[in-house]
């Protein structure tokens, strides 16, 4: 007698976890589960918490909330480039719906690992030229971005201004990032730009932060009057440093970025990096929403800054130009 009252309670329970089942795949169609952004950057964490708050920021514009209805999965690599692929080979595993490419090498082995889940780049270099994307205007594929800074025309900038803080300096030095993937094209726009001011440019390389010692020992010992920093996602994950090297043999030195004048450089000239994040923020947004990151045109940073710390210039001793202040988005004290 057991036995059959058994079987049946069974078969019972069986064809009512049939309706069962569905009913909380109905509950669930209206609570989708929770895409999720991989974060990718070669830098160590550290010092970037703002970029992440800007990008969140974009985010949150576009209608998406960290933790609310949007995971965010973090990927740093500390300045080891080579543990990029590996980074982005995980973030594939996770089933990201998207990758934020911080960096350009970062942005690289984004597009290495895949060629269908969405790229969303912010970068400080021409897309086109370090083979991101075919075109500005029509990125095509599975990725596009943000630009905020494209060297060759402010390079030329930056030595213009750095000729103008030390007008008898006859050498005007350059530290290279020879890691960078366009760093020939970018030797050749500032070898371009000092001919054009009739100054010799000194080119001194630094892959890593032991080499920076020996760089500015090399510059020093050269006899140039000034430094220029171009961009490099690694140079900035080191801002701390090489601001406090310049100090230290007291080189007048003008960077790209403002986050450098804010930790005491001297002159940052140059597009915004935490505008460009929120701009990316925006675009990872519409991508969630539906949209193909190859009809999204690739945003150029419009918005430059001109930074000057003049509590460096008094240090330094050196006089800043009227005519630059006059200009300054903003003025150190």
């Amino acid at each position: 007698g057991r036995m059959a009252i058994h079987i049946r309670r069974r078969e019972f329970i069986s064809t009512l976890g049939g309706a069962a089942a569905a009913w909380p795949l109905a509950a669930r169609a209206q609570q989708p589960a929770m895409p999720v952004i991989g974060f990718l950057r070669s830098t160590p964490a550290t010092g970037f918490a703002y970029i992440v708050d800007h990008f969140r920021q974009g985010l949150n514009d576009a209608g998406f909330v960290e933790g609310k209805n949007v995971a965010i999965e973090y990927r740093w690599a500390d300045n080891q480039q080579d543990r990029l692929p590996g980074l982005a080979a995980d973030l594939m595993r996770r089933q990201v719906a998207a990758i934020v490419g911080a960096g350009v090498p970062a942005a690289q082995a984004g597009k290495a690992a895949t060629a269908t889940t969405p790229i969303v780049f912010v970068i400080g270099a021409d897309p086109v030229r370090v083979g991101l994307v075919a075109s500005i205007n029509r990125p095509g594929g599975n990725i596009t971005g943000v630009v905020f800074s494209v060297d060759d025309a402010l390079v030329a900038k930056l030595l213009g201004m750095l000729h103008e803080l030390v007008p008898k300096a006859s050498i005007i030095a350059v530290l290279r990032d020879p890691n960078r993937p366009d760093v020939e094209r970018q030797s050749r726009d500032l070898e371009e730009a000092a001919r054009a001011i009739g100054r010799q440019i000194l080119m001194v390389n630094a892959a890593n932060e032991r080499e920076f010692h020996a760089a500015f020992a090399k510059v020093v010992q050269a006899g140039a009057g000034g430094l220029l920093i171009p961009g490099s996602v690694f140079f900035f994950s080191q801002r701390r440093l090489l601001v406090a090297l310049a100090a230290r043999h007291a080189l007048p030195t003008v960077y790209n970025l403002r986050e450098y004048a804010e930790v005491g450089g001297l002159i940052s000239y140059g597009q915004s990096q935490s505008d460009a994040y929120r701009r990316a923020g925006v675009y990872v947004g519409r991508i969630l929403k539906g949209e193909k990151p190859g009809d999204l045109p690739v945003e150029l940073g419009t918005k430059f800054e001109l930074v000057i710390n003049l509590a460096t210039a008094k240090a330094f001793g050196v006089e800043i130009p009227p005519t630059l202040l006059a200009i300054a988005d903003e003025v150190i004290e």
